[in-house]
């Protein structure tokens, strides 16, 4: 699963992005300083395996992970292609949500495109760019939906009542994912136009030291603004934060923190939220080989879940054993566990839950 960073130039993408990864992405005080997208894979932090790992002691670790793509800075007349616009745009259509860094920070030596600092402009200048984009392709596949509906086909009437509001939405500068529709609608005549502004998003509001913790005017004007978005906020020191990252001492990061008033890193923070952006949740398996959290949706049964170590386990599942992760932290192993009775034996149609430790019986 993706998540991309967009936003203006130089309000913080790349440096966000070389916090998130370690992959040290150029940054630099001029617009277009990334042009291909670079990609990171980054770890999410959950507390829960390393206590699984004190537990058990395997021979190895694996956690979770999200993709992270860092796009360049969009601008004005992106959509038609100013500032290398579409290849950008495509990059975006490429990823499942977005990470929109605004700029909420005063600093002279670093130039704003558009000279003054105004983080709601800096965002509905991205909105227009993307809502412009979503109406050209709802506007294509309109057409061809009208031709359809002529012949008085329910479905085509149906969705072109559904794509006629969402044009009517993005014409009045409202992002596809604020538009009020159905699950249905959204599932069947939507999200297979793959629209940009229909992707989840979480802003994050680029802030200086002082305001790492309680934020500042600017912030609380992007909350405001985004109140109806069924968005995600999240406030970041993107500067302190890669200082942060530079220490390699674990004992002077925390020390680091705690003067800023902090418990964790805000990185930490922001892996977890793009996690959560993605609809997605963990279970774990745990042996002396391996401990491993595996990345699934919310939702998905016991053999999708299966699935995702192999193929093989999903066409052949047979039944699932699985224990709470509180039940095995309080017994402290899977013997245990067992003994006192707590592993469930669970079939086809049981929804996992985040945190389940899971074993799997297949035949194929």
């Amino acid at each position: 699963m993706k998540a991309g960073i967009v936003g203006l130039p130089n309000v913080g993408k790349s440096t966000l992005f070389n916090c998130l990864s370690n992959a040290k992405a150029q940054s630099a005080n001029f617009p277009f300083c990334t042009i291909e997208p670079n990609i990171g894979v980054v770890n999410v932090p959950d507390s829960r395996l390393e206590k699984l790992e004190e537990l058990v002691n395997p021979e190895r670790v694996m956690p979770a992970t999200v993709e992270i793509v860092d796009i360049a800075g969009l601008v004005k007349g992106a959509s038609k292609g100013e500032g290398l616009g579409n290849k950008f745009l495509g990059n975006i259509r490429e990823t499942d949500a977005i990470i929109h860094v605004v700029r909420c920070f005063d600093n002279d030596n670093i130039v704003h495109v558009d000279t003054t600092i105004d983080p709601v402009r800096d965002k509905e200048t991205i909105d227009f760019e993307l809502q412009l984009k979503d109406l050209e392709a709802v506007e294509k596949k309109l057409d061809k939906v009208k031709k359809a509906s002529r012949t008085g086909d329910k479905l085509a009437l149906k969705e072109l009542d559904v794509l006629t509001k969402v044009k009517l939405g993005l014409e009045n500068a409202t992002s596809v994912r604020a538009i009020e529709l159905s699950e249905k609608e959204r599932e069947e005549f939507v999200k297979p136009l793959q629209l940009l502004t229909d992707k989840p998003v979480l802003y994050v509001c680029n802030v200086d030291e002082t305001s790492a913790v309680s934020g500042n005017d600017y912030v609380n004007a992007v909350k405001e603004v985004v109140k109806d978005e069924n968005a995600l906020v999240l406030v970041l020191a993107v500067a302190t934060e890669a200082d942060i990252m530079e220490l390699e001492e674990y004992d002077e990061r925390q020390m680091f923190l705690e003067d800023l008033g902090l418990e964790e890193p805000g990185v930490s923070k922001l892996i977890r939220a793009a996690y959560k952006l993605l609809d997605l949740q963990t279970y774990f398996t745990a042996g002396v080989k391996e401990v491993r959290a595996w990345t699934i949706h919310i939702g998905d049964t016991a053999p999708k879940a299966a699935g995702v170590i192999h193929t093989d386990f999903e066409k052949g599942f047979i039944r699932a054993e699985v224990i709470k992760y509180d039940d095995f932290v309080r017994f402290g192993s899977e013997v245990k566990v067992r003994e006192a009775g707590k592993l469930a034996v669970e079939g086809k149609d049981y929804i996992v839950q985040d945190g389940d430790i899971m074993n799997f019986r297949f035949n194929v």
